[in-house]
This record gives structure tokens, sequence and C-alpha cells, in this order.
């Protein structure tokens, strides 16, 4: 699976679909603003690139209006009709112990 690094961040690619991610232009999106949100969607409309925050119910900033299992239909709805678009998911912070 594609890792990403943003920030100081690691994320998945868990979904490109016709070929979405391009790294550059998305450390270029890409601010701190994310850093709550467990998963990161891009769309591109017009050679334009568009980013969105979305969290799963276990996530402490959870909101009914970024609820992950609701993607799909946030990309139905508010995207360019059969856009590009990606989900990134931010990986797990491992706790290490001294």
């Amino acid at each position: 699976m594609k890792k990403i690094i943003l920030g100081e961040t690691t994320y998945s690619v868990l979904k490109d679909v016709k070929d979405a991610v391009n790294e550059e232009e998305i450390i270029k999106k890409y601010t701190d603003y994310f850093q709550d949100f467990d998963y990161i969607v891009g769309d591109w409309a017009y050679g334009k690139l568009r980013l969105k925050g979305f969290n799963s119910k276990t996530n402490p900033n959870f909101k009914p209006l970024n609820d992950i299992d609701k993607v799909e239909e946030y990309i139905a709805s508010n995207c360019a009709y059969e856009c590009r678009y990606f989900i990134l998911s931010k990986e797990k912070e491992v706790k290490q112990e001294n």
C-alpha cells in the first residue's frame, strides 16, 4: 500500500480512482487543519485539487458532516461527475515505551 507523509503524519492510500494521487499537489494543499481528521479525501475538478477531512465515529472530533461512512455519498453529491479522487487514511501512532 502506498504511503504519503504530510507534515509529521504518515497516510496510507486507501483508494486512488483514475490515478488521482499526485503527491506533490497534495503536499502543496495540505495544512495543519487536517491533523485532527482520520481521513483526507481529495478530488479533482477543472484541474484543481480539493481536500476534505473525514473522521470515524471513534474520533473525539467526530461530526456527522465528516462521517467517513458517508464518503461515497459526499463524492456523488459534492464532486464533479466521475471525477478523479483518492482517500488517505492516517496511520495510527505507535507509542513507544522507554
